[in-house]
């Protein structure tokens, strides 16, 4: 099969490289169509030390499941955690903590980038008929989106600031505005800017962000300055979701914290089936997030593309 290939803080293409294997467990999928996240360009950066085939935003065709052959030909999205089910975190249904996990193009296991990849039957989620494949490839950032609404109660009365309105930012305020909250977003960009307009959602510029206001602030920015512009404009006894990863440390005031009594969640993974039914009931649309599509042998200009100021989602067509 044709793939990416991720070695030394490079992207190269692959023309021949061998299909996956499947244990009993797994399933063989074809990839239909993927996108290159945040997550995807930090690893270049050298933010987690993989090798290997990159990507696990998907959608595909299961090709071969052994052990669930109704599963064959559907379309599926596969969550990224591979998990043991035994260890002590397992068995207390924290799955994407597993201690033996491996993790779809970021940790211990080949991901997307590719014609073909691998995945735990157990992972797999059928696509409904009426959600495309332009609409299914955002559903492991969008069910990333909805994690935030499973770790903290958000009230429509909530005032929300979303700091970063790149691809994350954008969903998470698709996902929010459905309650009904007052939200505003940090933007740097027109096209950013005007999406949020759309949505009903305030776009401010850094200037604009007034100290002690928000009772919620989402960092979607993954940057160092994201999260002190967070915590300049929380409330008093506020919380800060921290939803993205960055290879930079970060220096806390940790006293600053506990005198404002500041909640800190960070905030990874979210569930997939409550993705799928916000775009099969077409409550949320992340088409018009889509910037531009590359075939694989164009992997280089695709993460060349993906890392330019204002991007927002830049697919991979492996047909």
């Amino acid at each position: 099969m044709k793939a990416l290939y991720l070695q030394n803080g490079k992207i190269f293409f692959l023309e021949d490289t061998a299909i996956p294997e499947p244990r009993e467990d797994e399933a063989l999928i074809r990839v239909r169509l993927a996108g290159i996240c945040g997550t995807d360009l930090e690893l270049v950066k050298g933010y987690y030390p993989f090798t290997g085939i990159p990507g696990h935003e998907f959608v595909g065709e299961v090709v071969k499941a052994s052990s669930e052959p109704s599963l064959t030909g559907r379309r599926v999205v596969g969550e990224i955690n591979c998990v043991c089910f035994s260890c002590s975190f397992c068995r207390q249904g924290l799955y994407s903590h597993c201690r033996e996990r491996t993790v779809a193009g970021i940790k211990g296991r080949q991901g997307c980038f590719g014609q073909y990849l691998s995945l735990p039957v157990a992972n797999l989620h059928p696509v409904p008929e009426n959600v495309s494949d332009e609409e299914a490839v955002f559903v492991e950032p969008l069910a990333a989106a909805l994690r935030i609404q499973e770790q903290l109660r958000i009230r429509p009365s909530d005032k929300i600031l979303i700091v970063g309105s790149g691809r994350l930012g954008q969903l998470i305020a698709r996902t929010l505005v459905l309650i009904g909250c007052e939200i505003s977003a940090v933007t740097r960009h027109k096209k950013q800017s005007d999406l949020l307009s759309d949505l009903s959602v305030f776009p401010l510029v850094e200037s604009e962000v007034e100290k002690e206001w928000a009772d919620i602030v989402v960092e979607a920015s993954g940057t160092v300055s994201g999260f002190s512009l967070a915590r300049r404009a929380v409330r008093p006894g506020g919380v800060i979701v921290l939803k993205t990863t960055c290879r930079d440390e970060c220096q806390l005031n940790l006293s600053s914290l506990v005198v404002d009594e500041i909640s800190l969640i960070g905030s990874r993974c979210g569930p997939f089936p409550p993705a799928l039914r916000l775009l099969a009931g077409k409550m949320v649309d992340p088409r018009p997030l889509i910037q531009q599509r590359f075939r694989l042998d164009e992997g280089e200009q695709a993460f060349a593309r993906a890392a330019r100021p204002g991007t927002l989602k830049v697919l991979l067509d492996p047909a």
